[in-house]
């Protein structure tokens, strides 16, 4: 295995790994206006992800850095054809950010309320932007012999994108329900289970509609494994969460989300953005990559910072392991 494919499969994970920890962040902002009836109800959901949420958004600027690093023609076409929903999605994530920290700076009602309006819409919109995009790469977009995107937004606006987008926004809400059950007591873990059984269902069926889609149009063998895996993996949570286990159900969400990911990745490969004009345009992995001496010195790097980020990140898990309610929100002053 050359090492351009190596870093292939590093940005699939760090994708992965953004995907199963940002995906749960986004689908609890969406539940603090569908699943919290009051404002303690909504600070126990923010509380959830406070400690963590920051840290979570690490992996996305890993896989971004490690894109540009390792293959700079695809980082160059990817952001030159996606630039305005990328840009809308940065624009969420900083105001999501100032959200999170902001809301509570002041007590006035309308100024909670309002940042609490950007955590959720910030936390949509993204949810529902990357399985736009991420659909798009896979379907293939128009790119021409130069490398560029020749396409306009609205080629990015397909049928296949918009149910992908659909499927990555319901899974991440799915994802999130079920943490917030895992993390909770009282009365909303038990609304919060039985929203997760219900966005379960939903979740279920347009993720098969579109992972078989995918398999039909673009699939192979390993892909279908990935697929058999994610079905499985979903059914599975679905049922640990109506029996109550919570940490069996978030385990087997994550494992869904993994291998859609990877399943999707796997009908990519050797491509990294396939041209829809003509294939020979594609960009693959050999075409698009850095040098091999860049790439020796990116895997150098990783192999020494990667054990450090994963520990760090494993043990601030650990210390915020346990769970909470409202009887755990302090009075506002």
């Amino acid at each position: 295995m050359q090492l351009h494919d190596v870093w292939f499969v590093i940005i699939a994970v760090l994708w992965i790994g953004y995907f199963f920890l940002e995906g749960f962040d986004f689908g609890v902002g969406v539940l603090t206006k569908l699943l919290a009836r009051d404002r303690a109800e909504k600070r126990v959901l923010i509380n959830t992800i406070g400690p963590v949420w920051d840290g979570n958004e690490v992996w996305l600027l890993s896989a971004g850095g490690a894109t540009f690093a390792a293959f700079p023609d695809w980082y160059a076409t990817l952001f030159s054809g996606f630039y305005l929903p990328l840009l809308l999605i940065l624009v969420c994530l900083i105001v999501r950010g100032v959200a999170f920290e902001y809301r509570a700076k002041r007590p006035e009602e309308k100024w909670q309320r309002n940042w609490e309006q950007a955590i959720f819409w910030t936390s949509l919109i993204p949810a529902f932007l990357w399985g736009v995009a991420f659909a798009n790469i896979v379907r293939g977009v128009k790119i021409d012999a130069q490398k560029e995107y020749v396409g306009t937004l609205f080629d990015l606006l397909n049928p296949y994108a918009l149910l992908g987008g659909l499927v990555t926004l319901t899974l991440f809400t799915f994802h999130g329900a079920v943490f917030t059950s895992l993390k909770t007591v009282g009365e909303i873990r038990e609304r919060s289970r039985t929203t997760a059984v219900r966005l379960g269902a939903v979740t279920a069926v347009l993720a098969l509609v579109f992972l078989v889609w995918t398999q039909v149009s673009r699939g192979d063998a390993k892909s279908l494994v990935a697929l058999v895996v994610a079905v499985a993996a979903l059914v599975g949570a679905l049922g640990a969460v109506r029996a109550g286990r919570e940490g069996w159900s978030f385990g087997l969400s994550g494992v869904t989300i993994a291998a859609a990911v990877a399943m999707l990745f796997l009908t990519l490969f050797p491509n990294v953005m396939p041209s829809s004009l003509d294939a020979a345009w594609s960009l693959t992995v050999t075409n698009a990559s850095s040098s091999p001496y860049t790439l020796k010195i990116m895997t150098w790097c990783a192999a020494i910072a990667t054990p450090l980020v994963l520990v760090y990140q494993g043990w601030t898990y650990w210390v915020f392991r346990k769970r909470i309610g409202t009887q755990h929100i302090a009075e506002a002053h």
